[in-house]
């Protein structure tokens, strides 16, 4: 059985609490059967797997592959995740390098299947840098199936310091921010964008982005979130706008069913009401 994360209440409340009590909620998770289990057969077998060919036939070593990089829903997409691998990063045209989210690019590069003769399976700490974001990438599932506004907030701390950590230019970051989904939907609600922005040309996407950053923090660059201060800004205003709009999705829903209500009403009433 796997320790379910508690989160007693939603929004910044909910915020403060689980971060006092991440690390013991962390270790409970983590130290959990099914968790052991999975995290002790990849890191015993993985040596093993010398191309893509492998590690897709292994749906239990995929599992905890994928799971380390939140791309777990594509468990049986076996022949694109297969080609992904295959292709590497290091060509142009590689799949993982056209694909907008940015998240198979990393699941390619990390393996190397396509870009090195040997594979970096069998690197000595390969199984552990693997198991390590899985065991996060889980416990931010869990967490989610609590509350899905703490997941994305957990998953936007550990994000973001590996975008600003990245050798690219401005341009590059906000480029790895909109090409990371769980990343962009945060950034697109703390910043008061509407999804719909992602229809734009890819410079007016950036440019949106860019001025509303500039607009709330000052700052219109990606790299001002290396600061854990400015990543909890980031968060706490995320979390402070999705629960104003849950409050107006709330206060709009009970104004429909007054205003179905009354309509009945005016139509000689519903059973049990006065007409």
């Amino acid at each position: 059985m796997t320790f379910q994360p508690v989160i007693p209440t939603g929004g910044l409340a909910g915020w403060a609490f689980l971060n006092r009590t991440r690390d013991v909620q962390q270790e409970a998770f983590e130290n959990s059967a099914v968790i052991v289990r999975d995290v002790t057969y990849f890191e015993e077998n993985i040596g093993s797997i010398a191309s893509a060919e492998d590690l897709i036939a292994d749906r239990r070593m995929l599992q905890v592959a994928l799971g380390a990089f939140g791309l777990d829903d594509d468990i049986n997409n076996k022949f694109f995740l297969q080609k992904v691998l295959e292709d590497g990063t290091l060509e142009t045209g590689a799949l993982g390098n056209r694909l907008s989210d940015k998240r198979y690019y990393e699941f390619s590069k990390a393996f190397g299947f396509g870009d090195f003769d040997t594979p970096r399976t069998v690197l000595s700490d390969f199984p552990t840098e693997i198991t390590d974001a899985f065991k996060q990438q889980q416990f931010e599932i869990a967490v989610g199936d609590q509350d899905q506004n703490m997941r994305l907030a957990l998953g936007l701390d550990r994000a973001l310091e590996a975008i600003t950590a990245k050798d690219t230019t401005d341009n590059g970051r906000w480029f790895l921010v909109m090409g990371q989904p769980p990343v962009r939907q945060v950034f697109e609600a703390a910043l008061g964008l509407p999804a719909s922005v992602g229809a734009l040309d890819l410079d007016q996407q950036l440019s949106a982005f860019r001025d509303k950053a500039s607009a709330r923090f000052g700052d219109g660059e990606v790299a001002q979130f290396a600061d854990p201060q400015k990543r909890e800004e980031l968060v706490r205003l995320f979390l402070l706008r999705a629960d104003i709009q849950a409050g107006s999705a709330i206060s709009s829903g009970g104004s429909v069913a007054l205003a179905l209500l009354r309509n009945a009403n005016g139509a000689g009433g519903l059973p049990g009401l006065p007409g």
